[in-house]
């Protein structure tokens, strides 16, 4: 029996049964011309979610993520240090003292999993800093991303990789060029890397690496580009309408434009970032594109007052960034056993 099969005979009811329907509207979306962003959240990276999301972005399953810039740089330190990565099985029992004596041997403690400080951390700041350095010399201003995929497609960190690069998400979304959006990258540890570098003089400001205005302006450019098939600058004025569910008859629909949709693990940041990108277009800078054609989140946050990461999806119709009858799941339950799970499916495994 295949992964397949075995959802589609065993996921009946409750958080099984959204999961497979969730899956198989996915599968819709692409087999309908539609394209899939993907936003990370948590430790997805750290949890190796890598296996299976690479292969969905070769398969093309996968157009687009946003993500923390943990998870950006997470699945890199993963790729040149997982063989000196520590697991610890009853983590849930370490005293405090032993938490310390982990922090003295250079082991940052992710839940189970202990990212080496010396092995990972730094073994990736050298060679950025070099590359952060070089561009600032030349008034050169990037995404944060943009420096990693460098590394990569100059196998600079090469003879470091401790897993097949075959598993690693980061390096198929360098390889495909992938979209990447991430937005709060100073909150990650090369975040704080970079800001340490010019507090200490090494880096001028604003310094070589762009900010999250900018992934805001590159996601709208994309979103609106991918869903009408026109310029953002081409989008049609709606002044008139501001709350047009479809394009203006007169400006016709292009051929080029894939309806775009949300898978969303976890909350924070990551997913509230890009889903709205839409209601900006719409209601900030007054211009038409379409709300998101599909959303799904994958959530153990419940619904409280005022948490967006536990919020029902029909809240987001208010906000205007769903429509009523955009297809919407939540799906409740732990991502390091779902996403593999509803990307196998997707994938036909």
């Amino acid at each position: 029996m295949t992964l397949t099969d075995f959802i589609d005979r065993h996921y009946r009811h409750f958080n099984a049964a959204a999961l497979r329907a969730a899956a198989e509207a996915w599968r819709d979306l692409i087999d309908g011309g539609g394209q899939m962003l993907l936003t990370l959240a948590g430790a997805m990276s750290t949890a190796e979610l890598g296996l299976s999301l690479a292969e969905m972005i070769r398969a093309g399953k996968v157009h687009a993520i946003c993500a923390t810039g943990a998870n950006l740089e997470e699945d890199l330190f993963n790729l040149v240090a997982h063989d000196r990565y520590l697991r610890i099985p009853d983590w849930r029992a370490l005293t405090a003292e032993q938490e310390k004596d982990l922090e003295r041997r250079g082991l940052n403690r992710v839940t189970d999993t202990c990212i080496p400080e010396a092995e990972a951390f730094r073994a990736v700041e050298a060679p950025l800093r070099e590359l952060w350095r070089a561009a600032d010399a030349a008034g050169e201003r990037r995404l944060p991303h943009e420096y990693l995929y460098e590394l990569i497609r100059d196998r600079t960190l090469a003879d470091r990789y401790r897993i097949d690069p075959a598993d690693s998400w980061l390096v198929a979304a360098a390889e495909a060029d992938l979209p990447l959006f991430v937005p709060g990258w100073e909150d990650s540890t090369l975040g704080n890397v970079l800001v340490a570098e010019q507090l200490g003089g090494g880096l001028g400001r604003p310094g070589p690496v762009l900010g999250g205005t900018e992934y805001m302006a590159a996601l709208a450019e994309w979103y609106v580009r991918t869903s009408t098939g026109r310029a953002l600058a081409e989008a049609p004025d709606i002044d008139a309408d501001p709350n047009a569910a479809s394009l203006p008859a007169e400006t016709g629909a292009d051929p080029n434009a894939a309806p775009v949709g949300l898978f969303q693990i976890g909350g924070g940041i990551a997913g509230d970032f890009p889903i709205c990108v839409v209601p900006m277009i719409r209601q900030d800078l007054r211009r038409w594109c379409p709300y998101w054609a599909y959303f799904c989140q994958i959530s153990d946050s419940t619904t409280s007052y005022g948490s967006y990461s536990g919020a029902a999806p029909n809240e987001k119709i208010t906000w205007g960034k769903l429509d009523v009858d955009t297809p919407k799941f939540v799906i409740e339950s732990d991502a390091t056993i779902v996403a593999p799970l509803v990307f196998g499916y997707v994938l036909g495994w």
